[in-house]
């Protein structure tokens, strides 16, 4: 990593300035690469992903639409919605069935409303400015989708010719075969419905590397030939970017954060990750990170179960130091339960005490073209202190701008000094108090105690 000046705080003023108390295996595939204009639209925004059946006690389009203005206020930019399709019902796993169980790529599930209602929804999105993308599952479909009966060879067979699912325990989906070239021209004409003729801005593409990257290479192509869209991958690797993706999960990064707080990963885990990430992906291939989505809420725990005291920690870290933010339905409402994937169970919205927190920390990313995504972003660069186990201390510089980080990733108080200075003024871009910072006192630091300065 580059090394840059370092900086010292009177420790005093740290204290009570910034006290908070605060995957799918791939196939082979040959690179192509494409480039798209997208990404640049969005390289200061964040995602929202959308959960219909659970943010409103209705679970429909129209309940939905009253959550538009308070989230336009948080600053939210992209809405993603989870699958709004029609849910199998051969095999169907809980009273309701998940939403990747695909029944016909066209439609819409009748529990959320009408194919009229959701124009409406994503009329009025449009309207209030918010990019729209919507979940994608080309890698199976429900039992009962009309494929079954009319295109049987989509389907992949085991020795006695019977269908099977992905893996044994997606037993409510069916697995389709991309052998079959047929069947791509089928699922790219279904998407294009949605981009042409609904007029959706983009996809997120679920267990996109379980499909070929061939296919996805055709499909971005032919996609983006018609429309400028965002493609966003649920998948790990730069060869993704390579196909024509704008945007991948950042899974690894995600698991070492939850690794820091079991005491299983440090500081210099994430430091080392951050290098390797650097020197394999492009600047402008946007990294999805999250301390939650639909997966890890329901499946692996709340962020209150994983994260503990750190919640805003990690969430503010995941805003500043590196990648592309997402929130989760209810976490701007401190959501502390498992929401249940095949049954309702509706988001209690009367504690919005997060939301300040993370209108804060989008508003700041919107602001500060330091932490932006692409080329006009700043890379992250280590700051070299004496307690390198406990604290990150990093910066992001974009031309004039600046964005300095000091977090402390462990449960007990950390002190730590650097080993030269900056001196000059700063503003918290938490709290918006200015600094001058003199580069004499050593730093302390609550547990998961941080700090976000600019220039």
């Amino acid at each position: 990593m580059k090394s840059i000046k370092q900086i010292v705080f009177p420790a005093f003023i740290v204290f009570l300035a910034f006290s908070f108390s605060c995957t799918a295996p791939t196939k082979e595939k040959e690179p192509v690469e494409i480039t798209s204009t997208y990404p640049d639209k969005i390289k200061n925004l964040t995602i929202y992903e959308v959960n219909v059946r659970q943010m409103t006690p209705e679970g429909t389009f129209k309940a939905f639409e009253t959550h538009l203005p308070r989230l336009k206020k948080m600053g939210v930019g992209i809405l993603w919605f989870m699958p709004i399709h029609p849910i199998g019902i051969e095999n169907r796993k809980g009273s309701l069935g998940s939403y990747y169980s695909v029944r016909d790529y066209r439609g819409v599930n009748p529990e959320f409303g009408t194919i009229e209602d959701f124009k409406n929804l994503l009329e009025k999105s449009h309207e209030m400015g918010f990019e729209v993308i919507i979940d994608w599952v080309g890698n199976h479909t429900s039992w009962d989708h009309a494929w079954m009966a009319e295109k049987p060879d989509f389907y992949t067979r085991d020795s006695t010719g019977n269908v099977i699912p992905p893996v044994a325990d997606w037993s409510d989906v069916a697995d389709l075969n991309y052998d079959n070239k047929e069947l791509w021209d089928y699922m790219i004409s279904d998407m294009k419905y949605w981009t042409n003729e609904i007029g959706i801005d983009g996809f997120r593409c679920d267990a996109a590397p379980w499909l070929p990257g061939e296919f996805w290479v055709k499909a971005i192509q032919e996609l983006e030939a018609e429309k400028d869209l965002l493609m966003l991958a649920e998948g790990e690797g730069p060869e993704w970017h390579e196909a024509g993706f704008d945007m991948t999960y950042a899974w690894e990064y995600h698991h070492i954060m939850n690794g820091i707080v079991r005491g299983e990963k440090n500081v210099v885990d994430l430091a080392e990750y951050m290098e390797k990430e650097l020197s394999s992906y492009p600047n402008g291939g946007y990294r999805l990170i999250f301390t939650s989505n639909h997966d890890e809420n329901s499946w692996a725990g709340t962020v209150k179960e994983r994260f503990g005291d750190a919640v805003k920690t990690f969430a503010a870290l995941s805003f500043t130091y590196y990648g592309y933010p997402l929130i989760y339905s209810g976490q701007e409402a401190g959501m502390d339960k498992r929401l249940r994937f095949f049954d309702k169970d509706t988001i209690s919205w009367e504690d919005l005490s997060m939301q300040s927190f993370y209108h804060e920390l989008i508003q700041l990313r919107k602001d500060d073209p330091a932490i932006w995504n692409g080329d006009e972003g700043g890379n992250p660069e280590i700051i070299n202190i004496d307690n390198l186990e406990n604290v990150l201390a990093f910066s992001r510089i974009s031309g004039t701008n600046s964005v300095i980080g000091f977090f402390n990733l462990s449960d007990t108080e950390q002190s730590f000094s650097v080993k030269e200075s900056v001196i000059g003024d700063y503003v918290d871009l938490i709290s918006d108090n200015q600094y001058y910072i003199n580069g004499q006192a050593p730093i302390t630091l609550p547990p998961w105690g941080f700090m976000i300065l600019s220039n």
